[in-house]
């Protein structure tokens, strides 16, 4: 709990963390009054459920930003070491502080995103699915941030698995082109939660998984290179 509380004070004083959480809650926010606005999506809570698979870059960010601060000009990673030795609390810790800072923006985001929505129009009814859809989106939030904290453990840098699982979720989906070829890529972690973020007529893909499973899929992905992480930076130097 010592290393978590350290780990969350680190994480709140630095300003790409802070970035990240800004857009982690402000950029559906935005995104759910250009829906709202434009009337596309028929109500202002289906505005705040399209918009809010976009607190996915947020996490991302600080996913990567817990690790790849450590490995700065300063070699910050000395210090954290000298103070708490033991290498796997620290992976540990700072796992746990980044999905509570997930956790906890997603748990804002899509209230604000539905605020704002509401603010501009968007007066039909909601989805059935609405707090489901809103819970899945935060959990796979949480996932995909540990899932960069991860990669960012084995890379040591934080501008390739930021530039990569960003392109990946908003630009140019490698994992759903390799569905196109394999129905193998379905379980890909980030295909494998799709449906937790959107509804049946949101999703392009006709057999992607359902939300449990998928949600399933995506945990012991995440688990399983949380784990291969912890080996990594337990016996390669600092």
């Amino acid at each position: 709990m010592a290393a978590v509380a350290a780990e969350l004070r680190k994480a709140l004083t630095l300003p790409a963390a802070l970035a990240g959480l800004a857009v982690a809650v402000l950029a559906p926010a935005a995104l759910a009054v250009l829906y709202a606005a434009q009337g596309t999506a028929g109500s202002a809570a289906q505005a705040a459920l399209d918009a809010a698979p976009m607190v996915t870059i947020g996490a991302i960010v600080l996913g990567v930003v817990a690790v790849s601060s450590e490995y700065g000009g300063g070699r910050q990673i000395a210090g954290t070491l000298a103070a708490m030795p033991r290498r796997r609390t620290v992976l540990a810790a700072k796992a746990a502080t980044v999905a509570v800072l997930i956790a906890a923006a997603a748990a804002v985001a899509f209230p604000v995103a539905l605020l704002a929505a509401r603010l501009v129009g968007g007066t039909g009814p909601a989805p059935d699915d609405v707090v489901g859809r809103a819970a899945g989106t935060g959990v796979y939030a949480v996932l995909i941030g540990l899932i960069a904290l991860a990669i960012t453990t084995l890379t040591r840098n934080g501008i390739v698995p930021l530039i990569v699982l960003i392109a990946n979720g908003s630009v140019v989906s490698v994992s759903f082109l390799l569905s196109l070829a394999t129905p193998l890529a379905l379980y890909l972690p980030d295909l494998a939660g799709m449906r937790m973020l959107a509804g049946d007529d949101r999703i392009a893909i006709d057999d992607a998984l359902a939300p449990l499973p998928g949600g399933l899929v995506m945990a012991a992905w995440t688990a399983a290179l949380l784990a291969v992480a912890a080996v990594v930076l337990g016996r390669r130097d600092a």
